[in-house]
Formats: structure tokens, C-alpha cells, sequence
């Protein structure tokens, strides 16, 4: 067993611990806060690290430099050291500042790793259990018997890691009742205790960082996060941030993690005497960087609010939500959007914000912390997209099943089914889009009477030109690009066609009529 030391003070003055006067000037609307005792080359350095335009990549790197990409994992563990800023209400209601995240994925993809470096790592204090061996007792609290007879409160995971981090890992392998357990824990950040004559409501202030793998060993990518996983959803809606881990074969990617292996055992051998470990900062370094930041309680500004609700209802909009209805809902999505996300999001700006000791949330903070969320359980959750008729759904076999789905093409062998990924749907998407609000500004400068649905299509092929080396691809593009418009125009309805009251008659054998389109007012492109 290995134990932190630590000291107990009322008053710790350390020599050299005036704040330089440049560096006093830039936070001085944080002096009040920000704790003087940090030596004058320690402020210098930290006053360094916040100019750092590639802050957060230097700081993952220095963090996690054994384990090869994953940047968005470490960027999300990163926030959650940093932490949002707790508050509470007038009714006394405490909205909890901790990051919560979940890794789930294959066997062997650093689950574990990521877990073992933050126990480590973490300037506050950390703890490290396994849900297969962890009662909820274990992760809570217990009431035991003492040798005087009467009864006591022994501490558990959760509360040793009070004000700091909870790594557990095996997370999937806990009994329903222990995931239970630690519900209020979760988000109320208490443990409620009535036992033996008991009863007492702790402190269980802490960020958890858990790992799981999937319910068959490895993730199947035809369902959906939920079906790939044993939580219960009031489990699942607790977690900020969820990262899926895929073994993917990929020869470059397989290459570096392998040589990168051999590199760890040739100089743990002897055999090299130094590990190139690209490391910007040093771990004493990050550790003094994240206790400064920490000290920052940015506060959301009138554009910061406005632009956090915006987002909010694009994550509803955009088919997240598996109750109700709205113009862009996917009912195959099971992932279920709430106003926790909402939190989650005030959070993970906040964190975003302090990282860059800024005293203030800005729009780009909040940017950057909506890609992380919509990375993280969002894309994974989405299905292939069937260009065809709905109707067929259940009998379409899957083109993506070949060679070809590694490429990220569709396959059109079946005239009933025509599948392409989300991704590739999405991209189309924002293309065709984009062009249309740009005309839609020309509109209304009066530059241009709009663009028809077959100029659409024209622009588009355009657009992948380069992409097209014969024939049958234009011919496959073209039709990709006119379902796309249809599923847009039909299903999802971001988009609108305006039909004219006084318009020509059209061709009989014409399919479809060619009207003006505009992107429905309320859709964001999704960034």
C-alpha cells in the first residue's frame, strides 16, 4: 500500500513568493483569488504555459506520452482535472463542478493505462479500485462494529477520494445493485448512510473516471452505444463524456504503437539509454499549472449563454433525443439528450475556461467543448444511412459489410438499398448546406433569385470532381447527392423547396420538380 503525505497549516509563507508585476497585471481581476504562494519562476512559467496556442495538445502530450493518439480522450481527462465551477442555489441546491467520463471499448486499447497514469498523475488526491472486486460498501461507505461495541463509519473509495478523482476500472463487471449505489454519488455528490442506528449524509465530492468494456468483449458498430453496454440509463445519463475505443486495423496506426512498444522495452532492458518522450512540460510543471488554474471561477457572459442554448437545442434538433418528436429527429438514435448534457456542456466550458486561466467563458471555449461532447457520444452512436425507401429497411442487406466500407464508398449492388455512413451522409450534408445559405445571402442582397434543386446537384459534382474517375462514379455521386436532397427535403426536413404560385408546366416525364431550395431557419451546420 503507498500513501500521499500530507501536511495540515494554518499559515505557509514561501520565499520568493511575489507574484511578478506583468503577471500580476494580466490576472489582476483575480488577485483576490488567486493564492500568492507560488514562487516567482513557477508564475513565470505558468504565465508561459497560458500563451501556449497549442496548450492543450503540449499538456496531453506531456501527460500521456506513453499511449499513441487518443487526443480526444486525453483532452477530456485533461478537463476533468481542471474541473468545472461548483456552485449552489438560493434553495441550497449544489450543482456539482466534476467531470465525469466513461471509457468503453475493445480489449487492449489503454483503457487501463489512461486510469493508472491519472492515479498517479493527479495533482489532488486519486484513488484506483475495480468494480469486479469493489462492493458498494467498497465504493461508498460502511457501518462496522468498533471494539467498544459501538458502530462506526469506514470510509470508502469515494469518500477517500473526496475532492479529487475516482478511477474505476472493470466498471462493467459491478453488480447492478453497487452501480446503484453510487447514483447519488454521481450527481448529488453525497452518500446517504441509515444503518446500525446510523444515519449521516458525507462528502463525496470527486470526479469519476471509469473504464468498461462492452457486453459480447468486443464493440459492435451495427448498435448503439446503450445496446453495446450492461449500464442503466440513469448510470449512463451521470456521465459527461463517453469515449469509444475501437481496435482498428490500420497499418500506420499499428506501426507507431509497436515501435513505440519496443522503444519501452529496449530501455527498460538497458539496451537504449534514452526514451524519446515528446514531452513540452514536465509533470511537476502540469501539476503546478492545473492547482493555478483551478483557482479561476469563470462566469458565463450574455453571448457565452446565448450561444450554450443555441447549441443545446441543435444536440435536440439533430435527432439526439429517443422521446418526443422534432424536424431533425433519427428514430434509430438511442442516445437520449437531456438537460444534463446541458450541464455537462456549462461544465466542460468552464473547465475549458480555466485551463487557459481566463476568467470568463467565451464562445470558443464553448466551441471546443461541444466538438469534444459531439465526439464523444454522438458520432459513435449513429447508424448507416439508407438512401432508399424506408420501407425496404428490414430486408436491405448492408453494403458497408466489404472491402468497400473501409474505404468509407458506398455500394449500390442492391437498386433497394443504398448505404452510406454517417459520417459521409454528414459531410454531404453540411456541403450542400453551406452553398445554400451563402445564396441565401445573395437573396437578400438581392445579388440572386436562389438555387434550383438540379444547380444543387450540379455545384456538388462540381465540388468532388477531382473524386470522380469514370462514368459509373459520376453516375453513383449524382445519385447519392439527389437522395441525400430528398432525405433532407422529405425525412429530416432541413431543407425547404418553395413552389411558386404562378410556375410552368413541367414535362411529364420529369421525376421530381425543380424548385428554389433554402435551408430550413432553425438548423445549425454541424460543426
Amino acid at each position: 500500500m503507498s500513501h500521499k503525505i500530507g501536511f495540515m497549516a494554518c499559515s505557509v509563507t514561501l520565499e520568493g513568493s511575489e507574484m511578478p508585476i506583468q503577471f500580476e497585471e494580466r490576472y489582476k481581476s483575480n488577485n483576490d483569488q488567486i493564492d500568492k504562494n507560488f514562487k516567482e519562476d513557477e508564475l513565470r512559467k505558468i504565465d508561459e504555459m497560458s500563451n501556449d496556442k497549442n496548450l492543450i495538445e503540449n499538456l496531453g502530450k506531456s501527460v500521456f506520452p506513453a499511449v499513441f493518439g487518443n487526443d480526444n480522450i486525453k483532452k477530456g481527462i485533461l478537463l476533468q482535472m481542471f474541473g468545472g465551477v461548483p456552485k449552489v442555489t438560493e434553495e441550497g441546491t449544489n450543482l456539482r463542478g466534476d467531470i465525469n467520463i466513461c471509457i468503453v471499448g475493445d480489449p487492449s486499447t489503454a483503457k487501463s493505462q489512461f486510469l493508472k497514469i491519472v492515479s498517479k498523475f493527479a495533482p489532488t488526491r486519486a484513488i484506483y479500485t475495480s468494480g469486479k472486486a469493489s462492493t458498494a460498501a467498497g465504493l461508498t461507505a460502511a457501518v462496522v462494529r468498533a471494539d467498544d461495541g459501538g458502530f462506526v463509519i469506514e470510509a470508502g473509495a469515494l469518500m477517500l477520494a473526496d475532492q479529487g478523482v475516482c478511477c474505476i476500472d472493470e466498471f462493467d463487471k459491478m453488480d447492478i445493485r453497487d452501480q446503484v449505489a453510487i447514483h447519488e454519488a454521481m450527481e448529488q455528490q453525497t452518500i446517504s448512510i441509515t444503518k446500525a442506528g446510523v444515519k449521516a449524509t458525507l462528502n463525496a465530492r470527486t470526479s469519476i473516471l471509469a473504464a468498461a468494456n462492452p457486453i459480447n468483449g468486443t464493440y459492435d458498430r451495427s448498435k448503439s452505444l446503450k445496446k453495446n453496454l450492461s449500464f442503466s440509463l440513469p448510470i449512463m445519463s451521470r456521465f459527461d463524456l463517453f469515449f469509444v475505443l475501437l481496435d482498428e486495423c490500420n497499418e500506420t496506426v499499428d506501426l507507431a504503437i509497436a515501435e513505440r512498444i519496443m522503444e519501452m522495452h529496449d530501455f527498460m532492458n538497458g539496451t537504449r539509454t534514452t526514451l524519446n518522450e515528446d514531452r513540452p512540460y514536465t509533470l511537476d510543471e502540469v501539476r503546478t499549472y492545473i492547482k493555478f488554474a483551478r483557482q479561476f471561477k469563470p462566469k458565463l457572459t450574455l453571448e457565452s449563454e446565448k450561444y450554450l442554448v443555441d447549441t443545446y437545442k441543435q444536440l435536440r434538433l439533430n435527432g439526439c433525443s429517443d422521446a418526443g418528436s422534432g424536424p431533425f429527429r433519427n428514430n434509430k438514435q438511442s442516445w437520449r439528450i437531456t438537460v444534463r448534457q446541458l450541464e455537462s456542456l456549462i461544465r466542460l466550458s468552464e473547465a475549458m475556461a480555466r485551463m487557459h486561466c481566463s476568467d470568463q467563458v467565451e464562445i470558443r471555449h464553448i466551441k471546443e467543448a461541444s466538438r469534444l461532447l459531439k465526439n464523444s457520444i454522438l458520432k459513435i452512436d449513429q447508424p448507416d444511412v439508407n438512401l432508399m425507401d424506408e420501407e425496404g429497411e428490414e430486408e436491405d442487406v448492408d453494403m458497408n459489410g466489404g472491402d468497400d466500407a473501409a474505404d468509407g464508398q458506398p455500394s449500390t449492388d442492391n437498386v433497394h438499398s443504398l448505404k452510406i455512413s454517417y459520417d459521409m451522409y454528414q459531410t454531404i450534408t453540411n456541403m450542400l448546406v453551406i452553398q445554400l445559405q451563402r445564396e441565401e445571402t445573395k437573396i437578400d442582397a438581392g445579388e440572386s433569385e436562389g438555387i434550383k434543386r438540379s444547380q444543387l446537384v450540379d455545384w456538388y459534382l462540381e465540388q468532388v470532381l477531382g473524386e470522380i474517375e469514370n462514368e459509373a462514379e459520376l453516375v453513383q455521386k449524382k445519385l447519392i447527392c439527389e437522395k441525400i436532397i430528398d432525405k433532407l427535403i422529405n425525412i429530416d426536413h432541413i431543407l425547404i423547396e418553395l413552389t411558386q404560385v404562378e410556375q410552368e408546366e413541367t414535362d411529364e416525364e420529369t421525376q421530381a420538380p425543380d424548385h428554389i431550395l433554402v435551408v430550413h431557419p432553425d438548423y445549425l451546420v454541424d460543426d
